[in-house]
């Protein structure tokens, strides 16, 4: 049975965009893509085909490597920064979770 279209439109990470939508929509060209792709900052899904998928996320982390770049910073080094804030964030995320909610009056840990 194949997924409903209501849960796709909501799934970031649903690979819902041709490489050359992608690149339109960025306002990039399918090269930088492919090279985003080469220097391991986003992994597109494959088609059938073997054609370039790009999900909501995956065009987030593109955008701001297009402004890195635009902004001076060499490819490689922008894929790298980009990665290292994924990860960061993840790991605050999950460390918030294993946490739980803060009340109000707990004040934050003091080094």
């Amino acid at each position: 049975m194949g997924r409903n279209p209501e849960d796709m439109f909501g799934d970031e990470d649903y690979p819902a965009y041709t490489i050359g939508q992608a690149a339109e929509m960025l306002g990039t060209t399918q090269d930088f893509l492919r090279r985003l792709d080469e220097a391991k900052l986003i992994d597109p899904h494959r088609s059938s085909g073997g054609h370039r998928r790009y999900s909501r996320y995956q065009l987030r982390l593109a955008a701001r490597a297009r402004e890195m770049v635009d902004g001076g910073t060499a490819l490689e080094a922008a894929c790298r920064i980009i990665i290292l804030e994924d990860q960061l964030e993840e790991a605050l995320r999950q460390n918030q979770q294993q946490r739980g909610p803060r009340r109000q009056d707990e004040r934050p840990d003091v080094a």
